[in-house]
């Protein structure tokens, strides 16, 4: 990390520097590895203390500027906004990057769900038990999610399948003709 420290009407002495830098452990969390430079300007307008502080990462800039009586206080206002800054910026490249990477998943799932083609690729079982229409009927009422039934008509001894019609209220009911 490469840390310039201006003073403009202001000396910044060493204890400053030394809490800069102190400060400053705080913002390189975020960026581990990565090469960090910080432009800090602090200066006096009237009887306000000023602390400017601008982080260079990559290309991105996070700059933060506040006014007090105590050009600690100052510093510690900026390390605050910066912070900030980082972790809303952080968050939104990870969003960012999440997103991406679940449409590449469902493109590659795509693809695999294009070379799958014609094919069985699911196969259910279940007990099918001599019931009548009406009671069939009755059974699909109760699983408002599945579609159809398949059933064994107690009345002909074949197996029927019952469904339900786009309209949402009536029935359908399919029989072998033999």
């Amino acid at each position: 990390m490469k840390i310039k420290i201006t003073g403009k009407e202001v000396k910044a002495t060493e204890a400053i520097k030394d809490y800069i830098s102190k400060k400053m452990s705080r913002i390189e969390k975020y960026f581990e590895g990565e090469e960090l430079t910080v432009n800090v300007t602090v200066k006096v307008e009237k009887n306000e203390q000023i602390a400017e502080i601008q982080v260079n990462v990559k290309g991105d800039i996070y700059r933060a500027v506040t006014a007090h009586k105590d050009l600690y206080a100052s510093i510690d206002s900026d390390m605050d906004i910066l912070e900030g800054q980082i972790r809303k910026w952080k968050t939104k490249k990870e969003r960012q990057l999440k997103d991406s990477t679940a449409k590449i998943m469902a493109e590659a799932l795509e693809e695999k769900h294009e070379i799958i083609e014609n094919e069985i690729i699911k196969t259910l079982y279940y007990e099918i038990k001599p019931i009548s229409a009406e009671d069939a009927k009755l059974k699909l009422q109760e699983k408002p999610k599945d579609k159809f039934l398949v059933f064994i008509n107690v009345d002909t001894n074949k197996v029927n399948v019952i469904y339900k019609l786009k309209d949402g209220k009536n029935y359908g009911l399919i029989e072998p003709e033999n």
